[in-house]
């Protein structure tokens, strides 16, 4: 009744199929048998306790979380179906969040890659692919699929050099997409971009004005950045499946989505602090950029430690 009167009212296409998804993996397999009025507590915390941990990231765990204590707290009000909420205080599952495990599986798991298997990407990717266009702005922006899919020529700004992000296509079953807001308020945002990367939009578009003319009458006009040579837009699907052909291809853990993680980890790694960081990648909280990037807080912490280890070492009080 709560995804039906509220998911699929009020939230977007993209979640609307998460949310399905945990519903039908992970909620409706506990707790489906039970009457909403005798749920109690433990039933839930049993179901949060034996989430499978090894297998999901801690973000997928916390998403699962959400949709329970959600669903329970609007069964009380505004539907009132039942009086008292019995997922008020369900308790995530306990992470080793200080463990040297962690740190070193965390790269792995966000298929962080160097600049050499960047290097070897962009070898198999040349500028005329229908890739090569998301995969620039992705690893020179950290911008999402859908944004990128969606970003249009209005949005470029060659004179300040930045990017606006104002909305995202948003791909349906058999081909169909559609532009919609971004992924959430803070997702709305201005990305500062380098010279690099304007030279690579600069050539994108008069590539595009080659092939309008090339192509005539069966050119596709839009107003994309990323487009096929014949016009017809980008969508997220179609990137998917260049990246996920490109991760057969490699040697090393690849998707589109390790594009924005490796640009928040090189930035990262190179001094920009986590408050540039949220805004550039449109997280809605710190702590989500906090969470996710671990690993590059232990390598900061590990410099930071061996700054002052020079300094002392080479004090006249340690001679």
């Amino acid at each position: 009744y709560w995804f039906d009167q509220y998911v699929m009212k009020e939230l977007k296409y993209n979640t609307q199929l998460n949310y399905r998804n945990i519903i039908d993996k992970y909620i409706e397999p506990s707790i489906g048998k039970f009457r909403l009025q005798a749920i109690a507590p433990a039933a839930i915390q049993h179901l949060v306790d034996n989430l499978p941990t090894d297998k999901l990231a801690k973000h997928t765990v916390e998403i699962i979380v959400t949709v329970i204590k959600k669903a329970f707290k609007m069964a009380v009000f505004p539907y009132q179906y039942i009086k008292e909420d019995p997922a008020l205080y369900i308790m995530m599952p306990r992470y080793a969040e200080d463990s040297e495990e962690l740190y070193r599986k965390s790269r792995d798991h966000l298929k962080i890659i160097t600049m050499s298997q960047f290097e070897q990407i962009v070898d198999l990717t040349p500028p005329f692919s229908p890739f090569y266009m998301p995969l620039m702005i992705s690893f020179n922006t950290g911008m999402r699929r859908g944004e990128v899919a969606g970003l249009e020529w209005d949005a470029v700004d060659f004179d300040e050099r930045r990017i606006l992000v104002k909305q995202q296509m948003i791909q349906h079953e058999k081909g169909k997409w559609e532009l919609a807001t971004p992924k959430t308020k803070k997702s709305y945002r201005s990305i500062e971009i380098g010279d690099q990367l304007v030279r690579i939009l600069r050539e994108q578009r008069h590539r595009q004005s080659e092939n309008r003319l090339k192509y005539g009458k069966y050119y596709t006009d839009t107003n994309f950045v990323c487009t096929h040579e014949n016009g017809k837009p980008c969508t997220p699907n179609s990137i998917k499946y260049e990246a996920d052909k490109i991760g057969k291809e490699v040697n090393f853990p690849f998707n589109f989505h390790s594009l924005r993680h490796t640009h928040a980890t090189i930035l990262l790694e190179n001094g920009a602090d986590y408050k540039q960081i949220q805004a550039r990648l449109g997280h809605s909280r710190i702590a989500t950029t906090m969470d996710t990037y671990a690993h590059a807080t232990r390598e900061k912490q590990r410099e930071t430690a061996n700054i002052f280890d020079n300094i002392f070492s080479n004090s006249s009080h340690n001679a």
